[in-house]
C-alpha cells in the first residue's frame, strides 16, 4: 500500500461519499435504573458532561453524555444484556493518560496489539458494555 492509499484514520484509502455520512453518537444499552452508575462511570470517571434529552425522551429513562467530538447516548432496556463484542471505537489522545484513570477508579484495561499503526485497549462501563480507546501510532 503506497503512502497514497493510507487513509487518516492510519489504514485502508479514505472514500467520500456523495452523502456526507458523520457519526452524531453511538447508542449503548443500559439496564434499568442504571443511570445513576452510568453518570458516575462516564461523568465522574471519563469526564463526559450529561447533556439533557429532549423532553419527549426523557421519560424512557437513560441518560446522553458528551465530550470533545463523542456523544454517547445510554437507552435504557427492560431485558439488557451488556454489549461484550459491539462496541464504539472512540479516539484518545492521551491513552496512557485515559489508562492511569480507569484504573486508578478500579476499571480493568485490557491492552491490545493487534491493530496495526494504533494502540489500543478495552475496558467496560458500569453495565458492562465493551469499550475501545485507541490512539493513532504516527510514524517515526
Amino acid at each position: 500500500m503506497t503512502e497514497e492509499t493510507i487513509s487518516g484514520k492510519g489504514y485502508g484509502p479514505d472514500h467520500v461519499s456523495d452523502f456526507g455520512y458523520g457519526l452524531h453518537h453511538v447508542q449503548l444499552a443500559i439496564e434499568p435504573g442504571g443511570e445513576d452508575a452510568c453518570r458516575a462511570f462516564y461523568v465522574g470517571v471519563l469526564g463526559m458532561i450529561e447533556i439533557p434529552k429532549p423532553p419527549a425522551l426523557a421519560t424512557r429513562g437513560g441518560l446522553w453524555v458528551r465530550a470533545d467530538t463523542v456523544e454517547i447516548h445510554l437507552g435504557v432496556e427492560k431485558d439488557f444484556r451488556p454489549a461484550r463484542k459491539a462496541h464504539p471505537g472512540i479516539h484518545v489522545a492521551d491513552l496512557d493518560g485515559l489508562a492511569a484513570r480507569l484504573t486508578e477508579h478500579g476499571v480493568e484495561v485490557v491492552w491490545d496489539d493487534d491493530f496495526p499503526g494504533h494502540r489500543r485497549f478495552y475496558a467496560h462501563d458500569a453495565m458492562g458494555n465493551r469499550l475501545e480507546f485507541l490512539q493513532r501510532e504516527l510514524p517515526a
